[in-house]
């Protein structure tokens, strides 16, 4: 099931399935999300819930038992249910239950997904809560993915991301399965730009860590159009896009917490995490993202 808000400037359409984003058009009706031609990628804008990124070797394992995991948790792949879809708003919930307790992710959890509009901004808020007994361990992060290009006049390297300072990010190496390698590097040094080219996501995502903008926003050169989202207190941003001949899209990713390594362990437990609540609390966090375009 589908749900739709819209004020002078954007029109917003959330699908049930995985809580995701699946439309979002501008005032004059250009899609700006990617709309996940199984071709190329099959997704619009994920969340990545309860953890993000691979883990190490497929599973956890948690209370002696093993749970199997793709890729980015799986809140993506799942039914939401609607709570509230009027006037600015479109808010979701998927709440843990003994099923998916015994087959994926032991723990209890109620996550909440709310879109709301602010003139040319979407604000999606996460929220996690931990209604249970016992301590809620979880990893949480956004991916997004922005049409590239914004139209039939501009090709790949027409565009830009653009920090608000000049930056020299930490790279996190997760080459070549997406398991972070302990290695880190330098792709950029004092760049307040970072072109797009083809091919350049080749070796797939690059995990910027250590960055102090405050936005990220992918820019048209020639005219400035753009969309540009608050990466501010999110400790990791990646940017990435398949691996293909052409960019089709570029997404945006802050995240609060990172892949499994190479020599983790697999207990649950010892995994780096967005945030530990114990029984009744807490914890939330925004995308904001503007659509100057």
């Amino acid at each position: 099931m589908q749900a739709t808000i819209h004020n002078e400037f954007l029109t917003l359409t959330v699908d049930t399935h995985g809580a995701e984003a699946v439309s979002l058009k501008n005032a004059a009706g250009e899609e700006m999300l990617w709309q996940a031609d199984p071709a190329v990628w099959g997704r619009h804008a994920p969340i990545l819930f309860p953890w993000t990124g691979k883990l190490t070797g497929g599973a956890f394992t948690y209370g002696g038992k093993t749970y199997q995991g793709g890729q980015h948790g799986f809140a993506r792949d799942l039914e939401h249910t609607l709570i509230k879809a009027e006037g600015d708003t479109i808010q979701l919930e998927l709440r843990s239950d003994e099923a998916m307790k015994a087959e994926r992710f032991p723990f209890d959890f109620v996550l909440t997904s709310t879109f709301r509009l602010e003139g040319k901004t979407v604000h999606h808020t996460l929220k996690v809560e931990n209604p249970g007994a016992g301590e809620l361990r979880f990893g949480i992060g956004y991916h997004p993915a922005f049409n590239i290009p914004f139209d039939a006049q501009h090709t790949t390297t027409d565009y830009e991301f653009r920090f608000d300072r000049p930056e020299s990010p930490v790279i996190l190496d997760a080459r070549p399965n997406g398991l972070l390698s302990g290695k880190c590097y330098y792709q950029w040094k004092n760049a307040a730009s970072i072109p797009l080219e083809d091919k350049m996501f080749a070796n797939d995502s690059f995990c910027m860590a250590g960055l102090r903008s405050a936005t990220l926003g992918i820019y048209e050169k020639d005219t400035g159009r753009n969309i540009t989202c608050n990466i501010e207190g999110y400790p990791y941003t990646l940017i990435w896009s398949t691996a293909s001949e052409k960019i089709h899209f570029v997404c945006i990713e802050p995240w609060h917490s990172l892949p499994g390594a190479v020599t983790d362990p697999q207990d649950w437990d010892e995994r780096a995490a967005a945030a530990v609540l114990a029984p009744g609390e807490s914890w939330a966090t925004t995308l904001s993202t503007t659509f100057d375009r």
